[in-house]
């Protein structure tokens, strides 16, 4: 399985750099629906050759009934992210939301899980104070995701905002909604994650996959954001926690080669 799962994560990092280099090189490229499902397939190995597929299981579902539950709810009402639609772009919907959707969020939700493990090495996780941070944590390394990718994914016309908004023309509600999202997946798959049997939690080597497609992504939009303003948002948002997520894992991995 590990195998298999540095074989997406290639497939990975070659995908993030068509979206930066394709245009001027003419790369073959996948489109959105072939990028997630690469994606979501590379996070569902990653997590279950690293944890099990029990709790992988236990995560994607959490996510997925989550994400929908409130992304059906905001897309009805408005409420949650602000008023918006999407568009036939991802394919077919389970009500107002593309059935891709739900993959999108689990894509993206293990590797920001991942840095914000990283990022908090050391402290306890497994307490419910512990878990309550490494949720937050987590919220706010994915939420920082959305800054730069929201923009340029509406722009394309993947979904539409209706009354456009103060941030790019996505409006703020929208960054309150996925904190509150990505909060509640990660608080809850944290208290049934003791309850299922995995292995031993660790951030180095392989396990440092997902936040190098995290810290890869940062460096995307850094230097290749559709929309050039995004560069800095990228840089301060995304790659200070990319950064910083990587150096706690170079720090990690250097203090167990020596204790050994």
């Amino acid at each position: 399985m590990r195998a298999s799962c540095r074989v997406f994560f290639v497939g990975i990092i070659y995908l993030i750099l068509t979206e930066a280099l394709g245009p001027r090189f003419h790369l073959p490229e996948l489109g959105n629906i072939g990028f997630t499902l690469v994606f979501v397939l590379f996070s569902l190995l990653h997590c279950s050759a690293l944890e099990s597929p029990w709790r992988t299981a236990m995560f994607f579902a959490v996510s997925a009934v989550v994400s929908y539950a409130l992304e059906e709810t905001g897309v009805r009402t408005g409420l949650i992210y602000g008023p918006y639609h999407y568009s036939d772009m991802l394919g077919a919907k389970l009500g107002h939301v593309p059935i891709l959707i739900s993959l999108a969020w689990f894509m993206m939700i293990h590797p920001a899980w991942a840095t914000a493990r990283a990022l908090l090495s050391g402290i306890d996780q497994t307490s419910v104070a512990g878990n309550t941070a490494r949720a937050a944590v987590a919220a706010c390394v994915m939420t920082a995701w959305d800054t730069v990718m929201d923009p340029g994914m509406a722009a394309a016309g993947n979904w539409v905002w209706e009354r456009g908004g103060a941030y790019f023309g996505v409006p703020l509600r929208n960054y309150f909604g996925w904190l509150l999202t990505t909060f509640l997946v990660y608080w809850i798959a944290g208290l049934l994650w003791p309850r299922i049997k995995g292995r031993a939690s660790a951030i180095g080597g392989f396990a440092a996959l997902p936040v190098l497609v995290y810290a890869f992504f940062a460096l995307r939009y850094i230097v290749a954001s559709s929309i050039p303003a995004l560069h800095v948002v990228a840089f301060f948002a995304m790659g200070v926690l990319a950064l910083l997520a990587v150096i706690r894992i170079g720090v990690g991995s250097r203090a167990t080669g020596l204790a050994r």
